[in-house]
């Protein structure tokens, strides 16, 4: 892993590259995170580091333990359910706002991202089609305009990636969403807010219902 560090040996970056190696699985559930050592590991000061793990810990990627340090928080199979119990309500509204702000080529764009899902799964290929699922949610999120709920599902999907990542790998999974992606696509492009509404609201039910088959480890739609 790359790091850019200032000019005292910090680095202004360090809360994102302990972010992305916990979404990434390099760092997991109920791993210490020991100061000394990702200071090296990121060229980063200590005083950079603790401050890094500070900020994650407000967005409950990491929790600091008494006399023990920090730690990569563990998201039970409870709370990824809950998780998405709010994603199905706050996405429902920015696909809803996509519908109603597409531009002709925000909607060409969602197109394409379809059109490579269903090659993806013709293909047999998950990490690609796992890859696309993101797009797409984020490729909304940007196109509905709303900042505040945009931020909102940042911090939740990186809470729940885990479980997220598990379920993707689910033999079958990727069969039963594809319908229901194209869906929420086919509504935004129709611009019919309620329908794409809706949409995103059953593919997100279809998530909960699923998810208590990934186990109920703390690891990572």
């Amino acid at each position: 892993m790359s790091v850019v560090t200032d000019a005292d040996g910090g680095s202004p970056e360090v809360a994102d590259h302990i972010r992305e190696a916990i979404h990434q699985g390099e760092f997991v559930p109920n791993q210490r995170l020991v100061e000394a050592d990702l200071s090296v590991q990121f060229g980063a000061s200590r005083a950079a580091v603790r401050t890094a793990l500070v900020q994650l810990a407000v967005e409950g990627l990491v929790e600091r333990v008494a006399n023990r340090g920090a730690r990569v928080r563990a998201i039970s199979l409870e709370e990824a359910v809950e998780i998405s119990e709010v994603r199905m309500v706050v996405e429902g509204l920015c696909a809803a706002k996509a519908a109603r702000r597409a531009t002709d080529e925000d909607l060409a764009g969602l197109r394409r991202i379809g059109d490579e899902m269903r090659a993806a799964v013709a293909g047999g290929d998950v990490f690609g089609y796992s890859e696309l699922n993101r797009r797409l949610h984020a490729t909304l999120r940007a196109v509905g305009g709303q900042k505040v709920a945009d931020g909102v599902l940042e911090r939740l999907r990186g809470q729940n990636v885990r479980h997220q990542f598990r379920l993707a790998l689910l033999p079958g999974r990727a069969s039963v969403s594809l319908p229901q992606h194209l869906e929420i696509i086919d509504a935004v492009c129709a611009r019919d807010p309620e329908r794409a509404e809706t949409a995103m609201r059953t593919h997100l039910a279809s998530v909960i219902e699923t998810l208590p088959q990934v186990g109920s480890g703390p690891s990572g739609s």
